[in-house]
């Protein structure tokens, strides 16, 4: 699974599995051991081709990830937990959320959702993994996610750009999976400004569970989330708090 655990195994009341966006890792999750109550242990998901996993192949399909995430979380699966993920993870989280409540063991206690349409909505977008490197690349910097310094160095980005693109044509090609939906909570969140989903399309997710569904909007863009930002670890605490008591 890869990351670091915001507190000691053995002491953590709960679990919150943080599933990163195209091109993410464990880093972007980093602040959120600091923010969130103590004994939530937040254990970001690292997936292949990036950080300690910088020489596995990365996946191109949900098809292909599905199952060994799914048996990398479930030793962790032993107290409540929750799944976050933000764009490209909020479809894994999702996909993975419907494959361990089907069972057996533990259902996750709230599905958090950020930055992307509900899976059921075709995209009205432009493709990005289909761009030529150039363009693909000053499309990625206009998200804001991604260091200037990294876009600007050829050799980093001559490393990270398979990966990149592996992962935006996971996103960008996703179907969701058949088989049964969620029954347990799920909350949305994004960015006011965020160019790559609108409040209808966040609002779409209410249909992917017959439990209860938030929607929270907060300033920013696509990555509102980044860094340390009281209003949204906030929230995430609060809906973290109702979910798990």
């Amino acid at each position: 699974m890869g990351g670091d655990a915001g507190v000691s195994t053995e002491h953590a009341t709960a679990r919150l599995f943080c599933f990163p966006h195209a091109g993410g890792g464990a880093v972007f999750f980093r602040p959120w051991r600091r923010l969130l109550a103590p004994g939530v242990d937040v254990r970001p998901v690292v997936l292949p081709g990036r950080e300690s996993r910088v020489r596995e192949l990365p996946y191109r399909r949900v098809e292909q990830v599905l199952d060994p995430l799914c048996a990398a979380l479930r030793p962790y699966l032993d107290r409540p937990y929750v799944l976050f993920g933000h764009s490209l993870g909020a479809v894994l989280a999702y996909e993975v959320a419907r494959r361990l409540s089907a069972g057996p063991g533990r259902a996750p206690a709230l599905l958090l959702v950020s930055g992307r349409r509900a899976p059921h909505l075709p995209t009205t977008r432009r493709l990005f993994c289909t761009l030529p490197d150039a363009e693909f690349l000053t499309a990625l910097g206009g998200l804001g996610g991604t260091p200037p310094e990294v876009l600007d160095a050829p050799e980093l980005v001559r490393l990270l750009l398979p990966t990149l693109r592996c992962d935006f044509e996971l996103n960008e090609y996703y179907r969701p999976l058949p088989g049964p939906g969620l029954d347990c909570p799920v909350a949305a969140y994004m960015g006011a400004d965020d160019p790559e989903v609108d409040r209808p399309e966040l609002l779409g997710w209410h249909r992917e569970t017959t439990g209860e569904f938030t929607m929270r909007v907060f300033p920013g863009d696509h990555f509102y989330l980044k860094g340390e930002r009281p209003d949204v670890s906030t929230a995430l605490q609060q809906d973290l708090t109702r979910a798990l008591r």
